[in-house]
């Protein structure tokens, strides 16, 4: 159970304490994708990592960051073996999505910006909530 509430969040750095995502409000959903919008401005390219408490709730969440960010549908190369919770990581660049079976997690949307420039360094935020890229503008 996630015991953080929505006032001890107000930036997208407040997010990246914590191992599962908190619920949020409108407002606050708001106020975080500017900031987002703002931060992966720098960023080349993205890999997303989304845990989820089954294959298809994770699968839902990457559509809809594709459809939200404007990304070509990217292709599943690696299914999980078994049911139950998942790890999905997407890679933007290289289209390829794999999805494997992981206990113990939390649950949300992690995105990392990637710079091909090895001297820079990526960002990491969230973890959001997997319905957080839903009719986002």
């Amino acid at each position: 159970m996630n015991t953080n509430t929505p006032g001890s969040i107000s930036n997208l750095s407040d997010l990246s304490l914590l191992r599962t995502a908190p619920v949020l409000s409108k407002e606050l959903q708001q106020k975080l994708i500017e900031e987002l919008h703002r931060e992966i401005a720098t960023a080349e390219w993205f890999t997303v990592g989304i845990m989820a408490s089954t294959e298809e709730k994770a699968l839902l969440a990457i559509k809809q960051i594709e459809s939200f960010f404007s990304w070509s549908p990217m292709r599943i190369i690696e299914r999980a073996k078994e049911k139950g919770p998942v790890f999905l990581k997407a890679n933007q660049s290289s289209q390829e999505i794999r999805i494997r079976t992981e206990h113990g997690l939390g649950e949300g949307i992690l995105i990392s910006g990637q710079i091909a420039d090895k001297e820079k360094f990526s960002n990491t935020w969230g973890p959001f909530p997997l319905d957080f890229f839903i009719d986002k503008v």
